[in-house]
Parts: C-alpha cells; sequence; structure tokens
C-alpha cells in the first residue's frame, strides 16, 4: 500500500480497505477475460511451436496449462456484495491465483526458445513480452498480483534466452529485462496514481457528506429558530394585542381630560414594542413569501418627501443634517417595498452616525437608478461587510442596546432586495463612513402616478385621520381569550360599535340562529385565526359564512408568524390584521370592508 495510503490509515482507520476494495473490484471486473486471452495466447503459441520443434509433451503442457487455467477462471471471487473487511483475503487470494498462472507458464521458454530457429525464438520473444506486458496491466491495481503475474513468467523467458546463448538470445534477454523493469516502474506509478486519486474520491466524498450534514443541521437549526420564533412572537402578541386594545379604548374614555396624557404615553410604549414585534412578523412574512410586489412607474420625490417627514425628528434630536436631495427620477418598483427599503437604510445610517449627517441622493446610469444612502458613522470593517445581513447582528452593539433596534433592518433590505431584483452594494472605510446603494430599474414618468396619495399611504394611519364603519349590523367577534374579547368589545363600543363577543364556532351558531340576528343580520365577521385547541379561525369563519348564507365580509386579526400558516392565509384571499393591531389600523380596515357610504371620519393626532 502506497505511502499516502499510510498516512490516511492514522485518521481514518476505513480509508485504506476502501481503496483495497476499489483495486480488488478493478481486478475482478476483468478476470475472466485476462485467463481466458491467456489461454488462447499459449494454446496458439504451443501449435505454431508443435508444427515446427515436433515437442510431444507441448501437449501435455498445455493440458496442464488448461487446468490451471479453468480453475482460476472457475474458482470462487469477489463479488460486490462482500463485505469490505473481507476485501484483503481477496486481494490475497486474486494474487495467488495469476502467479500460480505465471508459474505454470514459466517453464515453456526452456524448451521452446532454441539457437537454431531464430525466427521461432523471436516470435515466441515478442508474444510473450507483448502478452505480458497487456496482462501485468490489468494488475497494476494490486502490486503482490502486478509482481506475482510477472516475475515467474518474463524470469522463465530471461533465463531460458541466457541459457541457450546467441548474440541475437542474448538481445532479447537484454530487451525483455529492460521491458520489465520499465513495466514495473510505470505499474508502480500508476498505482500510486490510482490510489491518491481514490483517496482524492474518497475524501471528497467525505467532505460532501459532513457539508450535507452541516448544511441539515442548520436548516434544522433554521427551522427550529422560526418555530421558536413563532411561538414566541405569538404568545407574546396575545397580551400585547390585549394591552394595545385596552389602552386605545382607555384613551379614547379620556379624551379631553388631562388624564390623557398618561394615556397617550402608555399607547407611544406600546407602539414601540408592537413595532419590534412587527419587525420580527416581517422577517417570516418574507420567508414565506407572502409579501407580493406590485411594481409601477414610481417618482423617487413621492417616496422622498415622506422619508424625510419620517426621520427629520430623529435626525434633529441627535444634532445630525439629514439630506434628501430632489432627483425628477423615476423608477419601476413597489413604492411600499421600496420605501421600506430606504427607511431600514436611513434609520440603520442615523443610528450609527454620531456627527456629520446622512444623505440620500439618486442617480441615473443608462436604464438603471443608483439611489445612495451615505453617512458619515463609524463605518464597517471589511470583515464585516457580509455579516451586517445576517438577522440580530449589530456592530459595536454587545450590550444589545434596544435604543438600536433588534440588528433585523438590514436583513429585511437584502430578502426586499431579491424579491423586487433590486441589488444592493456597500462600500464602507472604518471611521469615515458607509454608503449603501440600491440599483433600480428607471421608468418613463407617468401622469397616473397619485404621488399625493403614495405620501398619506406610508404614514401611519395612527397618526392622521381613520376611517370609522357606520355599520348597518353588529360585528360577530370569535375570540378564545376573554381579555381580548373584552378589550375588543370595549373599544369598538367607544366608538358606537355593536359588538357580539363569543369564544367558539358553537358560540358564533348560537349567536347566528338567535332571533335578534334574523331581524338585524351581523355586518361583519371578525375572527382570531388561532382559536383554542387548534382550531382554524379562516375554516370557522368560511364555514359560518357558507352555513348562513352571510354577505358580511370576514375580518381574520393573527399573531401567527409561522410560514406555512401565514402563506394559508394568502393563499385564502382573506384580509388579515397583524397583533398587537392598532385602533386606527383596525378601523380602517373594518370601515373597508364596510358597504360604501357607512363609514365617518374620525381624526386624532399624537
Amino acid at each position: 500500500m502506497s505511502d499516502i495510503v499510510s498516512k490516511h490509515l492514522a485518521v481514518d482507520a476505513t480509508l485504506g480497505l476502501r481503496i483495497l476494495r476499489e483495486h480488488v473490484a478493478s481486478v475482478y471486473a476483468g478476470h475472466s477475460t485476462a485467463i481466458l486471452a491467456h489461454f488462447g495466447f499459449a494454446a496458439a503459441l504451443a501449435i505454431f511451436s508443435y508444427s515446427r520443434l515436433d515437442y510431444p509433451w507441448l501437449m501435455w503442457w498445455l493440458l496442464v496449462l488448461a487446468a490451471v487455467d479453468l480453475y482460476a477462471l472457475l474458482a470462487p471471487r469477489w463479488t460486490p456484495a462482500t463485505p469490505m473487511s473481507d476485501s484483503p483475503y481477496w486481494a490475497r487470494k486474486y494474487a495467488r491465483l495469476v502467479t500460480m498462472v505465471s508459474v505454470a507458464t514459466a517453464p515453456a521458454p526452456l524448451f521452446l526458445v532454441s539457437t537454431t530457429d531464430l525466427v521461432m525464438t523471436t516470435v515466441f520473444t515478442v508474444v510473450i513480452i507483448g502478452s505480458w506486458t497487456r496482462a501485468v496491466q490489468a494488475r497494476w491495481p494490486l502490486k503482490p498480483a502486478m509482481f506475482g503475474y510477472g516475475v515467474p513468467m518474463m524470469t522463465g523467458l530471461i533465463a531460458a534466452l541466457v541459457w541457450h546463448g546467441s548474440a541475437l538470445n542474448w538481445f532479447l534477454a537484454a530487451f525483455g529485462t529492460v521491458n520489465l523493469v520499465l513495466t514495473f516502474r510505470a505499474g508502480l506509478q500508476e498505482n500510486r496514481r490510482l490510489t491518491e486519486s481514490l483517496v482524492l474520491r474518497f475524501e471528497n466524498e467525505a467532505l460532501a457528506a459532513r457539508l450535507s450534514e452541516q448544511i441539515a443541521a442548520t436548516e434544522r437549526a433554521s427551522a427550529e429558530k422560526t418555530r421558536f420564533l413563532a411561538t414566541a412572537s405569538h404568545d407574546l402578541r396575545q397580551p400585547m394585542h390585549a394591552i394595545a386594545l385596552f389602552g386605545a379604548a382607555l384613551e379614547n374614555a379620556l379624551d379631553g381630560r388631562p388624564e390623557v396624557k398618561n394615556a397617550e404615553r402608555l399607547m407611544r410604549a406600546v407602539d414601540t414594542l408592537g413595532a419590534s414585534l412587527n419587525t420580527m412578523l416581517d422577517i417570516s412574512r418574507l420567508d414565506a413569501g407572502v409579501v407580493v410586489p406590485d411594481p409601477c412607474a414610481l417618482e423617487l420625490d413621492a417616496l422622498f418627501r415622506p422619508l424625510n417627514h419620517t426621520f427629520s425628528a430623529q435626525a434633529d434630536q441627535k444634532n445630525l443634517q439629514l439630506r434628501i436631495r430632489a432627483s425628477g427620477l423615476w423608477v419601476h418598483s413597489d413604492p411600499q417595498l421600496l420605501y421600506r427599503m430606504l427607511s431600514n437604510l436611513v434609520d440603520n445610517a442615523l443610528k450609527y452616525t454620531q456627527q456629520g449627517g446622512v444623505t440620500v441622493t439618486a442617480l441615473a446610469r443608462g436604464d438603471l437608478v443608483w439611489i445612495e444612502v451615505r453617512d458619515t458613522g463609524i463605518g464597517i470593517a471589511p470583515a464585516q461587510l457580509e455579516r451586517i445581513f445576517e438577522e440580530f447582528y449589530q456592530i459595536g452593539n454587545p450590550g444589545r442596546d434596544r435604543s438600536r433596534g433588534l440588528g433585523i433592518g438590514l436583513s429585511i433590505v437584502q430578502r426586499l432586495s431579491h424579491l423586487l431584483a433590486h441589488p444592493v452594494q456597500v462600500r464602507s472605510r472604518p471611521g469615515r463612513g458607509t454608503c449603501f446603494r440600491l440599483v433600480v430599474p428607471m421608468a418613463k414618468a407617468s401622469l397616473d402616478a397619485p404621488a399625493d396619495l403614495l405620501l398619506q399611504d406610508l404614514e401611519s394611519p395612527v397618526r392622521h385621520r381613520f376611517t370609522i364603519p357606520d355599520l348597518r349590523g353588529p360585528i360577530l367577534l370569535i375570540d378564545d381569550e376573554s381579555e381580548i374579547r373584552e378589550a375588543m368589545t370595549a373599544l369598538l363600543q367607544g366608538y358606537s360599535l355593536d359588538v357580539v363577543a363569543v369564544a367558539n364556532e358553537a358560540a358564533a351558531v348560537e349567536a347566528l340562529m338567535h332571533p335578534d340576528a334574523q331581524a338585524k343580520p351581523f355586518a361583519l365577521l371578525l375572527c382570531d385565526y388561532r382559536l383554542a385547541d387548534g382550531v382554524d379561525g379562516l375554516d370557522v369563519g368560511q364555514r359560518l359564512r357558507e352555513r348562513f348564507q352571510l354577505h358580511a365580509p370576514l375580518l381574520l386579526i393573527t399573531g401567527e408568524t409561522a410560514p406555512e400558516r401565514l402563506q394559508r392565509v394568502r393563499a385564502s384571499g382573506v384580509p388579515v390584521l397583524f397583533k398587537p393591531v392598532s385602533a386606527a389600523t383596525l378601523l380602517q380596515a373594518m370601515a373597508e370592508l364596510a358597504p360604501a357610504g357607512h363609514r365617518r371620519a374620525h381624526r386624532r393626532d399624537k
């Protein structure tokens, strides 16, 4: 076995056996052909020699050789089903078989080489050397078999040539010796190459297997993380949703009184915590494929204006300059998702900038537009450039300062970049600042783009005018948690909306069968997506609408973040709100589902 195998045996005890098994398989693959060819050459040579030399014993030698070849041909042999641990046994067995065949052939030259018949001697020598060289090449994978087959046969030929003498015989003996040495040398080199190639092959297979295991482990860890976040997020959203509803009801009840200031502070804290939960939800929604882009021709300045309005106060608090320069350029993208990318980049730049400022510009480059967000912040070391897009990774924040976010903003930017096909490029110099660049397709100006409505849509509905539905009938609320039923009822009744709150499908059936429901049908079905005992709120709502022929729209509310569940909701086409839901968002969604002409406006600025 070669040195390279010996080196690897210390690392992997099975490697040598695997290599030996491959070598044994290789020689046994051509075993039958080699033995038949050997007997054919021997028979042809004996018949040719018999006609010229008339040696009666040649037929006896041919019969002995036939018996040996027949035994080698019919002897039990290695098969692919043979255990790998038995490979050394079959390697030794094969070496003994071919050595026996060679030994049986070796005596023939002593009688066939002649000093008088030079033609016979030359033909015999050439045939032996030619057939021997080809046969030895087939045994190169196993060195014992190579030497066992080659040495006896060629030794017999060389010895016979030297024994009989004459210049021609000595020349042929020298030629045979050189051929023997060169053939064995080539065989050893080829054996080493074969062994090294097998070592590399098995090492690559082992690396591929370990890589597959690591990938599988990573995927399992990612799936477990997703399930954990989904469960934790849902469990956190439930009480947060109740707090938001109770707080909104309290704030509405205290409107116009001094105590409303405390209620407003409470709601600001709730909004902050809700924003953190929504950020984690965004990751799940993007991974689930729930977010579907709706690209259109978009004037960039219509995005830049709300961007400036959103972050100017944050920049002023840190005494930073925020420059968002008008460009007059149009791009082809989804307004909401592109705004989300830009807002995350600007927010990230402001967090990591202590002096100077942040600049947002757009430059035309052929058919593309470069949107650049530059800052004069701490910069990013080259080794960290790839890691900044990882979830929860933050530079220079080992203490996880909550004021600097969760470390998910850039991860969302990268996901949206893939979703929109807007490549993200980043350049940075530590201590000098960072530049993020979005590469977006250019579009022609369109007169149909609603620039004013775009600004309104991008800003939070909590802080601006929202619509209260003026429903013709009561709302049927289905939620298994009593606190949420009470909070939702208190909130909606505060806006003069009639609510019937139940815990499950059976109670909802009773409410729908009540005489009051016949006289005044329900105008809206409001259902939690995950009910008690794993009951699916979407299925419940659809069954109730079908059973009672309800024309009332269905609105789902959920704290669910599991990708497969979000995909199912999206496929249903039923509108859904994600907990915690603000009062304004809830009322606005209900108003959009209510029949036109049955809405009234409400404004609360905070």
